[in-house]
């Protein structure tokens, strides 16, 4: 009887409709996870097992496999992509608040301008413009440097950043702004103790989307770095590959410890993720 009421009770509860999704988001779970399950495990097996027994656990688990990778030379495509999303995370979002606070508490003909233009940048395809970036980061004398990689990083998610904080500004009271000003508090004062301490869930979702960006962005990597030393850990990996040959567990654990720091970032900052985006979203 207890267990039929609880059945009865989930029934009416979620309905065929809930249940049903329910069900989608479980196998939608499974077949994200499942890949990178496989690629863990595979990570530890030697290069026989990867072929003779793909599906099962490694006979012996190969954990040299990583320290051979890391010294082969993933260490190095690893710095360097920290330290080029390290530098780009901060410029995005020093420059887009900024931005965002600019166009969200003024009202003049060039704020709407500059918001407009500030939507079209959404509309730019990085594929278009690869020959005339190529070119101007040549003339600047900064190409195969890691801000041939930086800046264009950042212009590039700029646009979708400023108007994600902007419309979070937009719902902050401009009470509060106003007392500010009383007491004698600055623009900047403002921006800087009011706006960006009551706007963490909006510049974590910044900060979490721009680094995703950066870590896995790939076609710029590959054609404004040639220098094996600066390569970032997406254009490092073909080299990794080729360099290994047939050496699969270990290009499988180098892929790992690639996707390490990205998984870590999503699961510390996912509450603030989610919150972000939906009030983002909502607002303005």
């Amino acid at each position: 009887m207890v267990k039929a009421k609880k059945h009865r009770s989930y029934r009416d509860r979620f309905g065929i409709g809930g249940s049903i999704t329910f069900v989608i988001l479980i196998l939608w779970a499974m077949a994200i996870i499942y890949p990178l399950f496989w690629m863990v495990m595979s990570s530890m097996k030697s290069y026989n097992e990867i072929y003779s027994k793909v599906w099962s656990l490694p006979e012996k688990w190969l954990i040299s496999n990583y320290s051979v990778a890391w010294e082969k030379g993933i260490s190095n495509y690893f710095v360097n992509s920290i330290i080029v999303t390290a530098f780009t995370v901060v410029g995005v979002v020093v420059i887009a608040s900024l931005c965002a606070y600019g166009l969200s508490r003024y009202k003049s003909k060039g704020i709407d301008i500059a918001l407009m233009l500030c939507m079209a940048g959404m509309m730019v395809n990085p594929q278009v413009c690869l020959i005339p970036l190529y070119v101007l980061l040549q003339k600047f004398g900064i190409l195969n440097t890691r801000l041939a990689l930086i800046l264009p990083y950042i212009a590039y998610r700029l646009p979708l950043s400023v108007l994600l904080i902007r419309s979070y500004f937009l719902d902050i009271p401009k009470g509060i702004e106003e007392s500010a000003r009383m007491d004698g508090c600055s623009s900047f004062g403002i921006y800087s103790k009011i706006f960006m301490p009551m706007s963490k869930p909006i510049i974590f979702t910044t900060i979490v989307l721009t680094s995703y960006y950066a870590w896995n962005e790939f076609l710029f990597s590959i054609v404004f770095i040639d220098s094996d030393r600066l390569k970032t850990i997406p254009s490092g990996l073909m080299t990794f590959r080729d360099a290994l040959q047939t050496d699969w567990g270990v290009l499988l654990a180098g892929m790992v410890i690639s996707t390490l720091p990205m998984i870590i970032l999503l699961i510390a900052l996912q509450k603030h993720l989610v919150r972000g985006t939906s009030e983002g979203a909502i607002k303005g």
